[in-house]
Parts: C-alpha cells; structure tokens; sequence
C-alpha cells in the first residue's frame, strides 16, 4: 500500500514539458529579415572606434604620442645642436623632421604589443566568431593607431614650432610630410602585427621591436647627413627606408620635393603592406 501510494505522489510531482506554440515564438524571434552582414569597411572602421574607446578608458596609453616625443625633440635639440650648427636653432631646421619620423616610427611597435596583450586575454578569439570581414580586427586596430601617430606628429611639429622652427613649404608642405609619414607608419605596423601573432609575450615583441627600430632609426640621415660617415656605413643607410622617408618628408617640409626617396618610400610601405599583411592574416587565420 505504501509503495503505491509513493509511486503515485512521485509521479504526479513529475515535471511537465512545455511546448511553446507558433504564435509564442512569433513574439519572441524578431520579424521580418535578418540584418545585412556589415561592411568590410563599416567593421574595420568599429574595430577602430574600439581603439579610441581603450583610449579613453587608459589615457596613459598616450604617454608614448606626447611626453616621449616631447621629450626626444628638446634633448636631442639642445644635446647636438650647438656640436653639429651653429645653434640648436639652426640645427632644428634639419633635424625636426627626422625626429618625427623617428618618433612616429617607433610608436609603431605598440600595434604589436597591443595585438599580443589582446590575444592573451582571449579578446581576438570572440573576434572569430563574429559574423564579419574576419581581418576587420585587425585593420581596425591599426586605423586606430594611426590616430596616434598623427597626434604624436603634431605634438612634435607644436614643440618644433615654439623652439624656431620654421617650414619653407607652409602648411601644404607639412600636410605632405605627414602624409607621407602616416602611409609609410600604416604600412610599417604589419611588421608588428606579425611578431604580435608569432610571438608569445608582450615583452618578446617589443625586445623584437627595439632590435629592429634602434639601427633603422639611428643608422639613418635623421641627426646627420650620410656623407659625414664612413663609407661602409653609408651603404646601409642609403637603402635604409627611414632614410627614404626622413628625406622625403624633410624635401616636403622644406618647400621641394624628392623624387627618389618617395619612390622608394612608397615601394618599401607596398613591400611591407603585401608581405607581413599576407603573413599576419595567414597567421591569424591558422591560430
């Protein structure tokens, strides 16, 4: 009798399975047709408003686009000005430029180490899974950065302005130059991208970075010119591309232009655009 009455009480205590009826799922799913799939361009430029968002929530992240570049112009200004012209002023002129290229170049390595930190915490795989232009991540992450290394050359241009300089070419001249910088930084950033993906840690990539940047910044036309130097080294910085772009942006500042250089400017940013943007979404892809 117990038992009966037990297995009575159990299975009218029995969960029950609802079935939702069509008219109940209608109020719940969305009507009509689903969305478009967003834009190469549209998701790209999202992922770079997302960049300006990190920005806005860690502001120190802009430490390296104004105090750093602050700080190059004024000490390299007043350490070889008075040794190599007649005055820091003087020396200005020529060195500016250089200085900024130098500046923005080597911001560039932060795409890297942003990029590696990202991947770490697991933000790029839930990229993945998003039904958009799959190198929308990253081309939109550089878009953002390539804010910062406008910001970082007007900052060095406002210091370069207050301290005497003065560019022949106007503001058309300086636009350029920038222009000019920028195409070249955009490009450049895929190398970074690269080593971001290849690379384990944030400080592998920017141990990496400083290898690479310190001898092309360095060994360059930035501080002085290349005839001052011996000529084994002089076969290095002569197709060195920083030297190509510092004398192409310096011609343009200066009111002239160099044929040259901006040719070959041009052709190392495709050279660095076709290859470590080919790696860099090989890699992506198969990670």
């Amino acid at each position: 009798m117990s038992d009966t009455t037990t297995t009575t009480t159990t299975t009218e205590r029995a969960p029950s399975v609802y079935v939702p009826s069509a008219e109940a799922l209608a109020t719940v799913l969305a009507p009509g047709a689903r969305p478009p799939r967003p834009s190469a361009l549209g998701a790209s430029l999202t992922f770079g408003w997302r960049a300006m968002l990190k920005i806005k929530h860690v502001p120190e992240q802009l430490f390296d686009v104004t105090a750093f570049p602050i700080i190059m112009v004024l000490m390299f200004t007043y350490l070889f000005g008075g040794a190599l012209a007649d005055s820091p002023r003087d020396y200005l002129q020529f060195f500016l430029p250089g200085i900024m290229v130098t500046s923005v170049v080597m911001i560039t390595m932060y795409t890297g180490v942003g990029l590696n930190t990202d991947i770490e915490k697991g933000i790029f795989d839930r990229f993945r899974t998003l039904p958009v232009w799959r190198p929308a991540a990253l081309v939109g992450m550089i878009f953002g950065d390539v804010l910062r290394y406008i910001l970082a050359a007007l900052v060095i241009l406002g210091v370069g302005l207050a301290l005497g300089f003065r560019p022949d070419g106007g503001v058309v001249g300086v636009a350029v130059g920038i222009g000019l910088l920028v195409v070249f930084s955009f490009a450049f950033s895929w190398v970074w991208t690269f080593f971001g993906l290849v690379l384990r840690s944030e400080k592998s990539v920017m141990g990496v970075s400083m290898m690479v940047l310190f001898p092309l910044t360095f060994l360059s036309n930035v501080f002085v010119e290349p005839s001052t130097m011996p000529g084994w080294l002089q076969a290095f910085v002569n197709v060195n591309p920083v030297t190509q772009l510092v004398a192409a942006v310096r011609a343009a500042m200066a009111g002239s232009s160099d044929p040259s250089s901006t040719m070959w400017l041009l052709a190392w940013s495709a050279g660095f655009l076709v290859v470590f943007g080919t790696l860099t979404m090989y890699r992506y892809n198969r990670r």
